[in-house]
């Protein structure tokens, strides 16, 4: 494992005036030119769809402007909010959603200022930027929400899990008989999103791409989730995906990838990030081109009231709470006590790819799990770390690098004070996800928070 740098003195800058920036009167903004706009944001539908415009709504209301409304932009899935600042200007902020890589090419042709998307930024596309800076950088990269998809049956079906690989196959008309997963002898019947819709570019990405699947003809699209949802509800031998918040009258199921126990979709599971369909939302900035506006919502986004818009909307705030974990006898026998004595915080902790240096993500959970210690009191003895990695061929190696990755995230708690319970390092152990990808093996290396 590579050495870690100090994850906080390169950016205290750098947050400081991000929150003057979300904090100072409009008089620091520029007033726009006649029908153009303040800010653009290019990308994700699964963000410009709904989540963006009400984040931009909330950074206008923040600060005080009036007449806030949206209209219909120049193409289809564009919207134009429209306000008047505090100071009687006249305020247009563009939002387009035509998918996460256009945002990365409108970020590097200049006409957007923000980027939207639902997927980290690639390789490719940020050497293209590097003349926007570091776009993998904290400075750059934000993860605004967390998403969580269901996958979702008639309630008198008895079936009540599924892994990752057995969606696949069923959603790509390969397993088309309920018959071959223990049910009744009856046809499978499959509704699926359209092509347009983020959920189910989010289903194709987690499901089908990682297994070498494409949907099958036979599904019945829905333009509609509720519509879906509610299909699904009444045909017993039907099976779907969908968001979180439109599950209604349906019956989730619980989801394994790889060795890992099967998860329900629940909203602590998807904040932890383990649950398997679950995946991060992004706002992507250039680190060289400052654009106050940009600026502004980022720190919107991040605050309690933003995120408070995050769960509006339907997707999963980043908040810190406590959840009493149900102990399954299959858990190890110290995880099992540890449900039993304490609770897990929503809130996991994990790495850049390759390093002990904390992610983007972690690095901003530590401000919140530090509000949460501090308003909780539980700053001396009440903490317990639980590292977890992937397999190594020496098991006392996968136990040793787990317990490391524990100790880098004690490390920074210990700078504001904390005095923990315990580390612990559980090695391979409870796997999240499969450890037959990178994307899988990554996930697995996570730290997670217990307090007593």
């Amino acid at each position: 494992m590579t050495t870690e740098r100090d994850a906080w003195s390169p950016t205290s800058c750098l947050l400081i005036l991000g929150f003057l920036c979300y904090a100072l009167p409009w008089s620091v903004f520029a007033a726009p030119k006649a029908d153009s706009a303040l800010l653009r944001i290019q990308g994700s539908n699964t963000i410009g769809a709904k989540l963006g415009p009400a984040l931009v709504k909330g950074l206008l209301q923040s600060q005080g402007a009036v007449d806030i409304q949206q209209s219909a932009g120049d193409q289809e899935n564009e919207v134009r909010i429209h306000a008047t600042s505090a100071k009687g200007e006249p305020l247009i902020l563009d939002v387009a959603a035509h998918g996460s890589g256009t945002g990365f090419t409108a970020l590097q042709d200049g006409s957007a200022d923000l980027a939207a998307s639902s997927r980290p930024i690639k390789e490719a596309e940020a050497q293209s930027l590097r003349s926007l800076g570091d776009m993998t950088s904290r400075a750059s990269e934000h993860i605004i929400a967390i998403d969580g998809l269901a996958v979702v049956v008639h309630p008198q079906n008895p079936l009540s899990q599924l892994n990752t690989e057995q969606v696949a196959r069923i959603f790509a008309g390969e397993v088309s008989n309920w018959v071959e997963l223990g049910g009744r002898n009856a046809p499978i019947r499959l509704y699926a999103r359209d092509d347009k819709s983020g959920t189910f570019d989010t289903f194709k990405e987690l499901v089908l791409v990682r297994q070498g699947k494409a949907l099958s003809a036979s599904a019945q699209r829905f333009e509609s989730s509720d519509r879906l949802s509610d299909a699904v509800s009444q045909d017993i031998d039907g099976i779907g995906f969908i968001g979180l918040p439109y599950v209604r009258q349906s019956k989730a199921l619980a989801i394994a990838d790889g060795e890992s126990l099967a998860m329900l979709p629940t909203p602590a599971l998807i904040a932890t990030e383990d649950y398997p369909l679950s995946r991060r939302l992004f706002f992507y900035r250039p680190a060289t081109v400052s654009n106050p506006w940009a600026d502004a919502l980022i720190e919107f986004a991040h605050s309690d009231a933003g995120q408070a818009i995050v769960a509006q909307t339907g997707f999963i705030a980043q908040r810190v709470e406590s959840t009493q974990v149900e102990v399954d006898p299959e858990m190890p026998a110290y995880y099992q006590q540890l449900a039993t004595e304490a609770r897990r915080l929503t809130v996991n902790f994990r790495f850049q790819e390759g390093s002990a240096q904390l992610d983007n993500k972690a690095l901003r959970d530590l401000e919140r799990l530090m509000d949460y210690i501090k308003r909780e009191d539980k700053l001396i003895n009440q903490v317990a770390l639980v590292g977890f990695g992937d397999p190594k061929n020496d098991p006392a190696r996968a136990a040793l690098l787990s317990k490391l990755r524990a100790m880098a995230v004690r490390r920074e708690l210990s700078r504001e004070g904390v005095l923990l319970r315990e580390i612990i390092g559980m090695g391979d152990q409870l796997p999240v996800a499969a450890n037959t990808g990178d994307s899988g093996r990554q996930k697995n290396r996570r730290v997670e928070v217990w307090v007593y």
